[in-house]
C-alpha cells in the first residue's frame, strides 16, 4: 500500500507483526484442550453457552474472558486472580522462547483456513494499515479494557485479514511448510472443528514474514472492540510499552477466503406484534410458514432483490422487506457512498430501529446482537421479544467501504471461521 502523507506509517514501514512467547495450557493438566476453549466472549450466548462452557471443565478459558460475580469489578478481579493461579500452579505455561504460530482451522466438509498469529503494533487510524469497518459501543470498550487491565494479557486473538495475492510468497511457505510438521497441539472442538497449532521460532522465518507484511493492509475481521481497546490501553501506559502490541490471527483471504455470516438482533422489548403493527405502508410484510432453513432461503431471495429481514419470536417468521422509497430518503443519512446506504444494516438502524421501533442500538437493556440463528429465534420465543434474522454481506463490500474509510454499522456482520479462545494468551508480563 502507498504510505506516502503519513509520516509515522513512513517510519515503521507499514504492518509490525512481532513475536511473543504464547501462554497454553498443559494438555496433561486438563481434562482436554477441546474442553478449555471457547468461542471469542462476544459469541457466546449467555447465559446458556456461558453456562456449558463452564461445566466443560473448571480451567475453561470462558472463566477469564467472561467472569461471573455482582459487579465489574469484582468479575476483572476475579479474572485476574484465576490467571495467577492457574499460571502459579501449572495450567497455563509459558513456551520457552517467543515465536509467531501458524494455526490451522479445518473441518470435514472441506473448509481449510490457516494464518499467523503474534502481536502486531497498535497503530493510529491515521496510518490506514489496520482498517476498521464497523464502528464500536464505547461501554464494551471500556469493559475489555478494564479486564485486559485486570489480567494485563490478551486472552484472544482478534482476526484479521490481508490480501497476499502475490506480494507474499514466504509467508505462504513458511505457513504451508509448518503445516507440514508435526504441531505443537491439535484438537476438535465440540462444533466439528479441528485446530492445530505449530511455533515459528527461526529467526529468518520471522524476519521474513515481518518483511512481507510491512507492506501490507490488514482489514478487522473480527474483533473492532478489543482493537479499540488495544489502541485505548497504549495512549494510557504511553510508549514505549507493552501495550504498543495487540495479539491477533493475520489471514491472507486471496488464499483462504473468509465465509462471511449475518449477526442478528434480538430487540427485548418489541414483542413481535408490535413490530408488525408499526409497519404497514412503510415495508411490505409476509408471512412464512416454514422451518428456519427454508425460512432463510426465503429472506436470501428476498435479499437479492433489496433490504430484506426476518423477523420472529411468535412461532412463525415474516419477512419484511420492499421499505418505501420515501421512507428511505427521510431516515438514511445521504452523506455516504451508495454502497453504505443500501446496507441491510443501514436501513435496519437509521430506519427500523431509529424511526420506526425507536429501538435504541447500543443498549443492552434494549437489543442484543447473537450470531447464532436458531439461539436468537429461541431467545426471542422464550422472552417475548422480536428477533431480526440478517442476510450476511458479501466481504468485498466490506472491504471496500473499509478503503473509503467509512465504517458500517455496528456487528453488520460475522467472519469466520473465527479462532477459537484458549489455544494460546499472551501475559504482558513475559
Amino acid at each position: 500500500m502507498n504510505t506516502a502523507g503519513h509520516s509515522e506509517a513512513q517510519a515503521h514501514r507499514g504492518l509490525e507483526l512481532t513475536p511473543f512467547r504464547g501462554l497454553r495450557y498443559d494438555p496433561d493438566r486438563v481434562g482436554s484442550l477441546a474442553a478449555v476453549t471457547s468461542p471469542p466472549y462476544d459469541v457466546v450466548v449467555r447465559p446458556d453457552g456461558l453456562h456449558h462452557l463452564q461445566s466443560a471443565d473448571p480451567h475453561n478459558i470462558v472463566r477469564l474472558i467472561l467472569p461471573e460475580a455482582d459487579t465489574p469489578e469484582a468479575r476483572n478481579a476475579q479474572a485476574a486472580a484465576t490467571l495467577r493461579r492457574w499460571r502459579a500452579e501449572g495450567i497455563l505455561i509459558p513456551d520457552p522462547e517467543p515465536g509467531l504460530y501458524v494455526y490451522e482451522q479445518s473441518d470435514d466438509e472441506g473448509m481449510l483456513q490457516r494464518g499467523i498469529i503474534g502481536t502486531l503494533r497498535v497503530t493510529d487510524p491515521e496510518e490506514q494499515l489496520v482498517l476498521p469497518h464497523e464502528d464500536v459501543m464505547p461501554h464494551i470498550v471500556a469493559d475489555r479494557a478494564a479486564l485486559m487491565r485486570a489480567t494485563s494479557a490478551n486472552l484472544e486473538p482478534l482476526l484479521l485479514t490481508y490480501r497476499g495475492d502475490e506480494s507474499a510468497p514466504l509467508t505462504a511457505a513458511r505457513i504451508e511448510h509448518a503445516a507440514g510438521r508435526p504441531p505443537l497441539l491439535a484438537t476438535t472442538t465440540e462444533d466439528g472443528v479441528h485446530h492445530r497449532l505449530w511455533s515459528l521460532t527461526d529467526p529468518a522465518d520471522v524476519d521474513a514474514i515481518a518483511k512481507e507484511l510491512a507492506g501490507h493492509q490488514a482489514l478487522i475481521a473480527d474483533g473492532h472492540h478489543r482493537w479499540a481497546t488495544y489502541f485505548r490501553l497504549r495512549k494510557e501506559h504511553g510508549s514505549p510499552s507493552p501495550w504498543d502490541h495487540g495479539l491477533v490471527l493475520l489471514v491472507d483471504t486471496a488464499r483462504y477466503p473468509l465465509r462471511v455470516r449475518a449477526i442478528h438482533r434480538l430487540l427485548h422489548r418489541l414483542p413481535v406484534a408490535d413490530a408488525l403493527a408499526a409497519l404497514p405502508g412503510l415495508f411490505r410484510v409476509r408471512r412464512v410458514d416454514a422451518a428456519l432453513p427454508d425460512a432463510l432461503a426465503v429472506l436470501a431471495e428476498a435479499a437479492d432483490e433489496g433490504n430484506a429481514f426476518l423477523l420472529a419470536g411468535d412461532g412463525t417468521f415474516h419477512l419484511v422487506d420492499r421499505p418505501d422509497p420515501d421512507l428511505l430518503a427521510r431516515t438514511v443519512p445521504a452523506d455516504r457512498p451508495e454502497a453504505w446506504r443500501t446496507l441491510d444494516a443501514t436501513v435496519l438502524h437509521a430506519t427500523l430501529l431509529e424511526h420506526v421501533w425507536r429501538v435504541p442500538d447500543d443498549s443492552p437493556a434494549h437489543i442484543a446482537y447473537i450470531h447464532d440463528t436458531a439461539a436468537t429465534v429461541e431467545k426471542a420465543e422464550r422472552d417475548g421479544g422480536t428477533a431480526v434474522l440478517m442476510h450476511p454481506v458479501r466481504e468485498e463490500v466490506v472491504r471496500d467501504l473499509a478503503r473509503q474509510g467509512v465504517t458500517m454499522p455496528r456487528k453488520s456482520t460475522s467472519f469466520g471461521p473465527k479462532p477459537a479462545s484458549g489455544l494460546v494468551l499472551r501475559a504482558l508480563d513475559l
